[in-house]
């Protein structure tokens, strides 16, 4: 038995915070926020619209698009690192209670802007081990609830939104997951992180602004580029697949500066490059979901096509997988 990925869906907030708002509030300009990140506008939640809204809102569209009944589903993963909920309960049982499968197995995991491919292996183990059949996997993000919007090193990169998949069990060898590779380190940890309180934390890290996120930009920059192109490398050249038969390059969206460095080091086709950074900006566990479905939705994406998905995030955590779309 093998892993498919079957199905996508995603989910964007309509209120959009373009550069222009961020230089009505700092010290920072429209060409400033382009130049050093290919940003243009990011999509915030209401108030009121929590991190299980936005998944179920993108769970239900990949479900339906799957063909399954949702009853069929039998386990949820949720990557998140902004959950409804500090500690418990996780999202991911939040979610499936909204989506009306109250009686099912469901956790989230945090591995920052890698969570979706961490899920995707997740769902790929429980499917090849035989322990389940039909598992939906979403990465969703209410990132605007702790960004700190005086921090102009950060602010200006970060949205909100969902994307979501489903994982289904085939004896198709040519739609199974050909390979996942997934890593992390921490004594990076202190390059992007959010000391929010935790049991790691100083005393005076209790205080509401320790929620936000922290990054030291540069450095970070420095790690991505360097892990991101040496992971891609490594899964191709075990895989034996030479770059020009990737259909579709899908990293993390998080700064087109990254993507591009990436994308000449292996010496990719623009044509092979998936970029929705400029309309999402960084969407953390969701940016790659959020990225397949719009090239499903433009009609871009072809079953049985290959996507080569890459990502970087906090932890510090990385991954990247060799995914054939199985839908139709």
């Amino acid at each position: 038995m093998y892993a498919s990925f079957r199905s996508i869906g995603a989910y964007a907030p309509k209120k959009i915070y373009d550069n222009s708002y961020f230089e009505s509030i700092l010290d920072t300009s429209d060409e400033w926020i382009l130049k050093r990140t290919g940003i243009k506008e990011r999509h915030i939640a209401d108030e009121n619209e929590f991190t299980s809204d936005m998944g179920v809102k993108a769970a239900e569209i990949a479900i339906e698009r799957s063909g399954l009944k949702k009853e069929e589903i039998d386990l949820i993963v949720c990557a998140t690192i902004s959950p409804d909920y500090f500690c418990m309960p996780s999202t991911a049982t939040i979610i499936a209670t909204k989506l009306g499968l109250g009686n099912i197995t469901a956790f989230d995991i945090s591995a920052a802007c890698t969570g979706f491919v961490y899920a995707l292996s997740v769902a790929r183990a429980f499917i090849e081990s035989g322990m389940k059949k039909n598992v939906l996997i979403i990465g969703a993000e209410k990132l605007s609830a702790i960004t700190d919007y005086s921090d102009r090193g950060t602010c200006i990169l970060f949205g909100d939104g969902a994307g979501s998949a489903v994982i289904s069990a085939t004896e198709n060898k040519e739609e199974a997951i050909i390979d996942i590779h997934t890593g992390s380190d921490g004594s990076y940890a202190d390059l992007l992180m959010t000391p929010n309180g935790g049991t790691g934390s100083e005393h005076d890290e209790l205080a509401s602004e320790t929620c936000f996120m922290k990054m030291k930009g540069n450095e970070t920059f420095k790690v991505a580029v360097r892990t991101l192109t040496k992971d891609v490398v490594e899964i191709l050249e075990t895989n034996k697949i030479q770059s020009d038969k990737i259909d579709h390059f899908i990293p993390h969206q998080a700064n087109y500066r990254i993507i591009k460095a990436v994308g000449d080091a292996l010496k990719l086709k623009e044509e092979q490059v998936v970029l929705t950074v400029a309309k999402y900006g960084n969407t953390s566990g969701a940016s790659i979901p959020m990225a397949i479905n719009d090239i499903y939705e433009s009609g871009k994406l072809k079953h049985g096509e290959l996507m080569l998905l890459d990502a970087f995030g906090g932890g510090l955590t990385w991954g990247s997988a060799l995914v054939p779309f199985a839908g139709k």
